[in-house]
């Protein structure tokens, strides 16, 4: 039984939700709009600005699914509501990125810049301190961006270069050391 599946999603002013006759849900609010194909055996109900996701109990890997699309609807009526954000931060001599137009430019120490393209629906911020910002509506596509980016360098265990989440912490291990007679 699905613990996570069975909380009912309350519906924040200005957010709407419909489900079509394809069995997606579209999700419409202040910052934007979402859709999620359901598989078949999970239906949403809407009653009273409350939503509820119910299963199929003859389907045996619904059980699952109905916590996963739960979660699924959370994130997308809370990232038109409030959207989500996460920061990197670029720790290393010389380390520098920019943003231009739909193009993040990245020097992280390699012998030639690193160009990625940012997705449809994602903003990339820089500041002067090296700080990247990456926010967006959709959580997925928020977190695997900024994954992308920061497995471009991610942070070495000697001295703590690379890319980095904001307040991540990495382990640094000791280095060789010259051996005493």
């Amino acid at each position: 039984m699905s613990r996570q599946g069975k909380k009912p999603i309350e519906l924040l002013k200005g957010v709407e939700v419909q489900v079509n006759k394809d069995n997606e849900v579209v999700v419409k609010g202040p910052n934007g709009s979402l859709t999620q194909k359901l598989i078949s055996g999970i239906t949403l109900s809407i009653k009273d600005s409350v939503i509820s996701i119910k299963r199929d109990d003859k389907i045996l890997e619904n059980g699952a699914m109905q916590g996963l699309y739960r979660s699924l609807v959370f994130n997308m009526v809370e990232g038109v509501t409030k959207g989500f954000e996460k920061k990197l931060e670029l720790i290393g001599t010389g380390y520098r990125a920019a943003v231009q137009g739909q193009i993040l430019d990245l020097k992280l120490g390699f012998s030639h810049p690193t160009l990625l393209d940012i997705p449809v629906g994602i903003k990339v911020e820089v500041d002067k301190s090296g700080v990247i910002t990456i926010s967006g509506i959709d959580k997925q596509l928020v977190g695997q961006f900024a994954a992308q980016v920061r497995s471009l360098r991610p942070p070495e265990p000697y001295k703590g270069k690379g890319v980095r989440y904001q307040g991540e912490y990495v382990r640094k291990k000791a280095g060789k050391s010259a051996k005493s007679k």
